[in-house]
């Protein structure tokens, strides 16, 4: 008995399909549809843009997109915040911000959400470590940890008083309580 098989979908066929809502990544030849951002992840992923960028921008360091897709190494990723060195941003001639980038963010960061499964989104970050990104967080808001990512796939566990490590150049300092202290709107 022959067993048929799906033909896998490239790279450039994916880019062509329609945008879902919420954002879907490529990676590995599947298609990965991020689950709908609840009250936790909204706040922590705007919370993190508004503190990066009010020190990295005005000095162009850096700048925090989030939700941006990020097309590189053969996948196509929206991570929940891309951090860009400032003189990486892709920019049109006349140097205005392109639409489509297609390079590795410096600094990846993850927010788990209760319905995604934890090897697809270390599968994201270990991409993006493979390809070039110097720093990578998983931030795990149920127990309220942040795995970080770094070059050669190497892993360290961060929670409590512990201070984070930051992409190089920006200078802001934070511990794993300090950010998981955002969720409280006292």
């Amino acid at each position: 008995m022959a067993i048929a098989t799906q033909p896998q979908l490239t790279l450039d066929e994916f880019l062509k399909l329609p945008e879902t809502e919420p954002a879907s990544d490529f990676i590995n030849g599947e298609i990965i549809q991020k689950p709908m951002p609840q009250g936790e992840h909204s706040l922590l992923q705007a919370t993190l843009c508004e503190t990066i960028n009010g020190i990295a921008r005005s000095q162009k360091i850096a700048y925090a997109f989030p939700e941006l897709r990020c097309t590189f190494g053969g996948a196509s990723i929206v991570p929940d915040v891309s951090v860009f060195r400032w003189d990486r941003i892709p920019k049109t001639p006349s140097g205005r911000i392109v639409n489509r980038f297609e390079i590795h963010p410096d600094w990846a960061i993850e927010i788990l959400s209760p319905d995604q499964r934890l090897k697809k989104v270390l599968s994201k970050l270990f991409h993006c470590s493979r390809n070039g990104t110097e720093l990578g967080w998983l931030i795990n808001a149920e127990d309220e940890s942040v795995l970080g990512i770094f070059p050669g796939q190497r892993v360290e566990l961060y929670e409590g008083a512990d201070k984070l490590l930051i992409l190089e150049g920006i200078e802001l300092e934070l511990t794993v309580e300090q950010v998981f202290g955002w969720l409280s709107l006292t």
